[in-house]
């Protein structure tokens, strides 16, 4: 015979499994066949955080058909006081990856998840909903990770620093090798072209330990750059792959394999091979996060195929280049005209500061946004808005830390100072370019601090007053147990736009 507080129990885990968004199904784990060990081996994570919930993901391996997955989100970490409870439908044509979006949570809370299949549970994964009285979060700023150039230990600092939130701003994964310089490990495979090798590519990436150790601490928000494609690619051109039919297939596989890795809600993989990853977050009054696309709308690069340097190209100035496409300029416009927070907070994938290069001149990087100046003008007028009160713009792409102040006229650099501009460098790869960064300073004085020597990420402290920053900076990416470092300390001030060094 079942106990009253049994029965009272398992229509407790029913009904809050029925609160669940879809995917999500109230029924019964089933077995499923799997490969031999652990069908987790790639790990958990969570995203996109609001309010009232957030997207929770795992992706098993060795599933042969279709199967179901057990879901499990408490309120503690020995999972006592379960909140909700329910599962899921892991399909082959989606490489059998498992997305969750809870609603109806407590906000401002701290919630552990785990998966189950087949008597196998997943490692328990940490996340929080978005605290709407929020008087000050910490968050971190990633890009630019490559397998083969360095270990992955800015992550474990990421984990000890107890960060909010993690904003990755691009190239998550690299397609391809590349430079000259020791490698701590290897891909294995050649380029990845079909959704098959993209699989293979990002879940190789997803059993480095590090990195699953902070996707199981804290939620990301994540943006893509280039390489989770093809290297300066632009919307529907490659720049490697010429043949329009075969980039086009090859785009279309290399979204699904990030969406398919990605703690992203399933609505944003759309049909015909796109998605839609502009999005906002907003934590109260505090701060907003508007997040941004710069690859798949954005027209070709002035002058020639994929980024290069070039001067006196009157493509820079046409008013028709876009980097964002029409459609996400007044997106972003009209988020701004309408602004409530202190800080408006703008993750895209790379440099927005003028980036003026040797030799005098025009001469310029074409694949950033100095070669579409006209679209950067567009860019700093949303941001002038009344409504706004302090810009900061968080990019990446260039493997070197920069912190920059934004004028009202960023082409001839001058101008009062109306935004401010943290670039993190690369958390595991090589160097940026010092042949085209050296003597920046003296050709930009809008540069406040700019270093071409460390990896890392950037940390961010962010209250009603002012947001405290530091470059954290690797030792030794070829040391997988190195520590990191402050390399700088910065802050921005509220209602004086600017970075103070």
């Amino acid at each position: 015979m079942v106990s009253r507080r049994a029965l009272l129990g398992r229509t407790a885990l029913a009904l809050a499994a029925s609160r669940f968004l879809s995917p999500v199904t109230a029924i019964a784990v089933q077995p499923q066949p799997y490969a031999d060990g652990d069908p987790f081996m790639l790990g958990v994570a969570s995203g996109d955080p609001r309010p009232d919930g957030f997207v929770l993901w795992t992706r098993p391996l060795g599933l042969s058909g279709t199967a179901t997955v057990g879901v499990e989100i408490a309120d503690d970490d020995g999972f006592r006081r379960i909140v909700r409870s329910g599962s899921v439908t892991a399909s082959p044509a989606r490489g059998h990856a498992v997305h969750v979006e809870p609603v109806d949570l407590d906000p401002a809370r701290t919630y552990f998840y785990r998966f189950h299949l087949d008597g196998a549970t997943s490692p328990i994964g940490r996340t929080a909903t978005i605290d709407p009285q929020a008087t000050r979060m910490r968050l971190a700023l990633a890009a630019c990770q490559h397998w083969e150039h360095g270990w992955f230990s800015a992550y474990r600092d990421m984990v000890a620093q107890e960060i909010n939130v993690l904003l990755h701003v691009g190239d998550y994964i690299y397609e391809k090798s590349f430079g000259t310089g020791p490698d701590v490990r290897s891909f294995g495979a050649p380029d990845p072209f079909t959704l098959d090798e993209y699989r293979v590519r990002h879940a190789l990436y997803r059993t480095d330990p590090d990195l699953q150790a902070a996707t199981a601490a804290f939620p990301i928000i994540a943006t893509w750059d280039d390489h989770e494609v093809e290297n300066d690619y632009a919307s529907l051109q490659g720049s490697v792959t010429e043949d329009p039919a075969a980039f086009v297939a090859r785009r279309a596989a290399a979204y699904q394999a990030w969406f398919e890795h990605m703690p992203i809600s399933p609505r944003r993989l759309t049909p015909h091979g796109a998605a839609d990853i502009v999005r906002r977050f907003e934590w109260g009054a505090l701060a907003s996060l508007s997040v941004l696309d710069c690859r798949q709308f954005r027209t070709s690069q002035p002058c020639g195929r994929g980024g290069q340097v070039i001067a006196d190209c009157a493509e820079v100035f046409d008013p028709v280049a876009t980097m964002l496409g029409l459609e996400q300029e007044a997106w972003l416009r009209d988020r701004l005209a309408n602004e409530r927070t202190r800080w408006s907070l703008i993750g895209q994938a790379t440099m927005v500061s003028r980036l003026p290069l040797p030799g005098g001149g025009d001469a310029r990087w074409s694949d950033i946004w100095d070669g579409y100046a006209a679209s950067r003008d567009r860019l700093i007028a949303a941001l002038r808005q009344p409504a706004v009160r302090n810009a900061v713009l968080l990019g990446g792409d260039v493997h070197s830390f920069w912190a920059n102040d934004i004028p009202s006229d960023p082409e001839r650099m001058e101008g009062p100072v109306v935004a401010s501009e943290i670039v993190t460098s690369c958390l595991a790869s090589r160097s940026g370019p010092e042949e085209l960064f050296t003597g920046i300073q003296g050709r930009n004085p809008q540069v406040r601090f700019h270093d071409n020597d460390n990896a890392g990420y950037t940390l961010l402290d962010i209250d009603a007053e002012r947001i405290d920053g530091r470059f954290r900076a690797v030792r030794d990416l070829t040391d997988p147990n190195s520590a990191s470092f402050d390399l700088r300390r910065f802050a921005i001030e509220d209602r004086a736009p600017g970075v103070r060094i």
